[in-house]
Order: structure tokens, then sequence, then C-alpha cells
């Protein structure tokens, strides 16, 4: 019984951010604090029900991995959110509406529609470009440093190169007439899900969830030691698209990382991209000091 409850919390947590969405007041939802208020909370609990009910002692959390995983999550929150907005989002606003785009088919859809088509639509776009990270070298260089975990929390999604964390943020949301309290939940599920597909819980949602939604099962088997084993379960929240574009794998990893399970620094982290130019940059000072 105890299992069971188990198993649906992570359904239940987002039947309950769809709840909050759908009742809260207009003030909370016009105002930028309720989606961080979102955030902390589902994080909070998610990292709880960790505490509580751990699936991998391997997994568990200590100071140094809680206070690097919080820097990153606010980073998300802040700079690349900002930048994202910046480079992205408002351009595309603008060409939306200088091209006269308009959907009001899905402005006046069903909140619920509204809301799990932001989740979709922004998921198939990570789809393909986290698949495209494991597919190019330069594009692998900017998300390996997320593989060189070695453990997974309910923050580890938000933890990676910033180069990264900003290509996996990408999305064509701002070209859609949407409701901003259906937008809202949309980014919320995804939240809920990402958070605990990356969580230490031990919650094997039933079928009707798990045949769609990305799980710990699902991710912790992409985040696998060896490098070719990473190249399945591409979904962040949606498992649906690798069931559909032939790249799911059943299974599941507790040792997780790459190479030599090595954890990186966030310096490390933040020039791992640059590897290639570093390595060129010495081998050409260590030629010249040798000629000379």
């Amino acid at each position: 019984m105890k299992k069971s409850a188990v198993d649906l919390l992570p359904p239940a947590t987002l039947l309950a951010v769809i709840g909050f969405w759908y009742l809260a007041p207009h003030a909370w939802v016009a105002h930028w604090a309720t989606m961080t208020g979102v955030l902390v909370v589902v994080t909070a609990f998610v990292l709880g029900m960790e505490f509580l009910f751990e699936r991998h002692a391997g997994w568990r959390m200590n100071q140094r991995e809680f206070f690097t995983d919080v820097f990153y999550v606010v980073l998300n929150a802040t700079v690349i959110a900002k930048v994202s907005s910046f480079l992205a989002d408002e351009p595309l606003m603008a060409a939306k509406h200088a091209m006269g785009i308009a959907t009001p088919w899905l402005e006046h859809a069903p909140f619920l529609a509204q809301a799990m088509f932001v989740v979709f639509l922004a998921e198939f776009g990570q789809y393909w470009m986290h698949r495209l990270m494991h597919n190019s070298t330069p594009f692998w260089l900017t998300h390996a440093p997320h593989h060189h975990i070695t453990q997974l929390n309910a923050m580890k999604g938000a933890v990676g190169n910033p180069i990264e964390l900003f290509l996996i943020s990408l999305s064509f949301v701002a070209l859609f007439d949407i409701d901003q309290r259906a937008l809202l939940c949309g980014f919320s599920c995804t939240l809920v899900i990402s958070t605990y597909a990356h969580a230490n819980v031990k919650a094997d949602p039933p079928f009707f969830y798990s045949y769609i939604f990305t799980t710990i099962r699902h991710h912790s088997l992409h985040h696998s030691v060896p490098y070719e084993d990473t190249r399945c379960n591409y979904g962040n929240s949606v498992i649906l698209f690798d069931r559909m574009f032939g790249t799911y794998k059943e299974g599941e990893a507790s040792v997780v990382g790459q190479d030599e399970r090595r954890r990186l620094s966030i310096r490390e982290q933040f020039l791992f991209p640059f590897q290639p130019v570093i390595a060129w940059f010495k081998e050409r000072q260590a030629g010249s000091g040798t000629v000379a």
C-alpha cells in the first residue's frame, strides 16, 4: 500500500500543480514571483521525498551537491531565463507581430488543452535539441558536463554548462497565442515531470503516466556511464517522443556519470566546451617554448 502511494507521487504532484494554476487568483498569475514560488515549493517537496523514500543510497544528497545544485537552479531562473527571453522569445514575438501570425483557436481552447500544448511543444523542441547534442561533437561538448554528474537528485536537471542550458531552453512557444495562466501551468508541468525524472525518489509511476511522461527509470538509463548507452530516452519530460521516433530503451541504471565518473567542479563545467581550444593553445605554447 505504501509503495503504491509513493508510485503515485509524480502524477499526484502534477495534478496539484495543474489545480493550483487553474484556481489561482488573477493577481497571482500576473505576478512574476508566483512562478518562482512554484519552482521553490515543487523542488523542496521532491527533495523531502528523496529523504523519506530514497531510491539509491549512492545518490544521497550531501552538502557539496546541495549548494552546487542550488547555484544552478538560481542561474537558470535568473541569467539563463533573461538571456533566453532577450535572444529568443522577444525576437520571436516581434517576428510574430510583424508577420501577423495569430492563433485564436489555441487562445480560446480549454485551459488544460492549452497547458498540454505548451508541454508537448516545448518538449518537442527539447527532444530534438537533446538528440542533436548526443550526435554532434560541438553540441556534445556543451552537454557533456550534465552527464558528468555522478548522482541524480531533484535539482540535477538544472546542472550543466551555460551554453547548453540556453540551447535546451529554446522553444517556439512564443509564436502562439496562449493564455498566461495556461502558459505558466504548462511550464510548471514540465518542471514537475523533469524534477521527478532526476530525483532520487523510489517512485515508479503507473503505466498511464510512464508511457507518456519521463520517469527516473527512463532518465537514469540515459545517464548511465558508457557514452553509447546515453543515446536513448532523450525526452526530458515527454518520453512518448522517444517511443515515436525509435530512441526509447527500457531499463534503469543506478551508476551514472561519464568516463572515469569524476565529478566536475563548476569551473570545469563552464570551461568544458572550450577544452579542444585550450588544449590546442597549450600545445602551441609548448611547441613555441621547445623551439626557443
